[in-house]
Parts: structure tokens; sequence; C-alpha cells
């Protein structure tokens, strides 16, 4: 396989000044990042391809490995036609925005500010949570639930359903 050093210089170009329009505040250089970074993208994916071939249409007279592969052009039609839709709507947000501040730059929000100042820590998701849960309180008699409760029902807490020992004075 061969590489094209021309394409793949182009291509570098248009990635690095895409990413740099990219991070500017004005829509209108966003979406001069967003066509150069497609076009670059584009430039990869048919770089990918392989050396270009016959085209992919049968004839007996040809070997199969002479003939090119369409998937990178299919794939490139497929991100022509998304990045139209989003230059579409990129141009749509533009607009808006001349037509409501007669400017095209993204301005800090003011609820975006407030939320950034805010601690992370959330009561109710971050407390520690304490070793007991229960929301009963504890019996007052024994240590335990169940413990002393038998004593009292007279029976016996060792086979359950059979009267236990009596005591002096019980019934």
């Amino acid at each position: 396989m061969s590489v094209n050093l021309t394409l793949l210089v182009v291509m570098g170009v248009l990635y690095a000044v895409g990413v740099y329009l990219l991070l500017e505040r004005s829509l209108t250089r966003v979406l001069l990042g967003l066509m150069l970074l497609t076009n670059g993208t584009n430039l990869l994916i048919l770089h990918a391809g392989g050396v270009p071939g016959f085209a992919p249409l049968y004839d007996g007279s040809i070997a199969a490995e002479d003939y090119s592969d369409p998937l990178p052009q299919a794939l490139i039609l497929t991100a022509i036609v998304i990045s139209l839709a989003v230059t579409a709507f990129l141009l749509g947000m533009i607009y808006r925005s001349w037509v409501l501040g007669r400017r095209d730059e993204i301005q800090d929000d003011v609820e975006d500010r407030r939320v950034a100042r805010q601690s992370s820590y959330d009561v109710e998701d971050d407390a520690e949570v304490p070793a007991e849960t229960t929301e009963f309180e504890e019996s007052p008699r024994g240590e335990g639930p169940g413990e002393g409760l038998g004593e009292d029902l007279g029976e016996d807490l060792e086979t359950p359903g059979l009267p236990g020992p009596r005591r002096e004075g019980a019934r």
C-alpha cells in the first residue's frame, strides 16, 4: 500500500485549523471549523480505502482484487449528507442569534456560572449512612428484638408453640 504524503499533510492542516476554529466563541467560526473537520475526515476515509481500482461493476475479465472497495465512498457520501444537515442547523442558529442579539458570539450563561460555583457535595447522596437503619426502636427489656418476650408470654423459646416453664406467681 502506498501512502500519499500530500493527502496526509492536507488532512492534518484541515484538522488543525478546524479544531482551532471550533474553540472560538463565534458561531460563524465554529461552522467553518466544523466544515474543515468534516472534509478532513472525508479525506481520511478516502485514504483508508486503499488504492483506487476499477468501478465496482462486475466484469468477468477483471480480477476480484482489481476492484475498488465501494464502502469508503458510501461512508463519505453519508458523511457529506450529515455535514450538510449540521451546517444547515448551525446556519439557522447563526441567523437566529443575529436577529435576536445582532452578534453571533456565544455568551456565558448566568445559570451555568452559578452551577459551576456550587459544591459537588449532595446531602442526600453523599452523607454517611448510619450503621443502624431500622425505623423501629429497640426493645426496652432485652438486648435485641425478641429477647425477653418469651418469658412474659410463657412460651418455650427453644420449641415454639409449647408452653415454657412456669414461674412462681404466674398463671
